[in-house]
């Protein structure tokens, strides 16, 4: 049984005077335990509206959130079942969600203290344990948020989830704000985090470089929906769906370099007013006419790789072949 599963979650917003907008149109994704999942896509592809869903912050439209099978109620003003307070979520910023006049130390101990983890005079020896574990110093539990980088606070962030003892983390854009350096040192955190503990993780990504040197599996996000997924490496040498072909393409290499990525014509739509049929077609320079008509399933095609495209389906592409040409077999 999967750890954390998402099963055609739909969040829609509702604003007042014009349309609602689908920021998530129906996703589904499994996390195994020890397991880290990438979600990747453009900005506005409602990637962290979907974190949110699942550590739930968000309350979905449509759809459930299973934790051991079981559903993921919204939060509210009420205290979370202790089962669910094995959910933590990690932000983009960490400094906006430290309380910066408050000692990193009792902050560390809000999660023993609240869900009465242990008695209070083990507490401060937890959370030098807890520094420790993000190889932080542990001086630094006296200190204020204000007093660390950019690095050190995220990582502080990710030890102040780890102290409600969790089984998954999810974890939005966790990397983004950091240096080159910074990010490789939080990226092997992570992964050790993972390995050690057996925590699922559900990474939200913009950069698929990132993810890739962490992620066990992908899925790719576009305009509210998965429109592929599969184990990592398989996915990023053969990619099946035009958009992963185009993200990847788009990495800048060390050389300066390089394969030439197929164009992404245009800006993404509004996701109030989705493209009928696939929602990428008006994009894609592959696309014919099946392609503007109907909104193509996940088509499973191997080893867990799935993508969400006509042209995987013999009865409907023009060429049944894989998605795959010469610039690809350079990836």
């Amino acid at each position: 049984m999967s750890l954390l599963e998402l099963q055609d979650v739909e969040v829609t917003y509702q604003r007042r005077g014009r349309a609602p907008v689908r920021a998530v149109a129906g996703a589904s994704l499994t996390i195994g335990p020890g397991e880290i999942v990438g979600l990747v896509g453009e900005s506005g592809c409602g990637k962290s509206t979907l974190a949110r869903a699942a550590a739930g912050l968000l309350a979905p439209s449509s759809g459930r959130v299973l934790l051991h099978g079981q559903p993921i109620a919204a939060l509210s003003r009420r205290a979370r079942p202790a089962r669910e307070v094995k959910l933590q979520m990690v932000f983009q910023d960490p400094y906006s969600s430290l309380n910066p006049r408050r000692r990193i130390g009792s902050q560390l101990a809000d999660a023993l203290r609240i869900n009465k983890l242990m008695a209070p005079e083990l507490q401060r020896a937890r959370v030098i344990e807890l520094l420790e574990q993000v190889g932080l110093p542990t001086d630094a539990i006296d200190s204020y948020p204000h007093q660390f980088s950019g690095g050190q606070r995220q990582r502080l962030a990710i030890s102040r989830a780890l102290a409600a003892q969790p089984e998954v983390l999810v974890l939005d854009e966790p990397l983004s704000a950091l240096d080159a350096s910074a990010q490789a040192q939080v990226a092997n955190l992570l992964v050790n985090l993972c390995r050690e503990l057996g925590i699922a993780m559900l990474l939200i990504s913009h950069d698929l470089a990132i993810v890739r040197q962490i992620a066990d599996r992908i899925s790719v996000m576009y305009l509210g929906v998965v429109v592929e997924s599969g184990p990592t490496e398989q996915l990023w040498t053969d990619p099946k769906h035009p958009y992963t072909e185009a993200l990847i393409g788009a990495i800048p290499h060390a050389d300066g370099l390089g394969v030439k990525p197929r164009a992404l014509r245009g800006e993404v739509p509004d996701p109030a007013e989705p493209p009928a049929g696939c929602r990428f077609h008006p994009r894609c320079e592959r696309a014919f006419g099946k392609c503007s008509a109907a909104v193509p399933d996940l088509i499973s095609l191997d080893r867990d790789h799935a993508a969400a495209c006509w042209l995987h389906d013999p009865e409907q592409a023009p060429q049944p072949s894989p998605l795959k040409d010469a610039a690809g077999d350079s990836h």
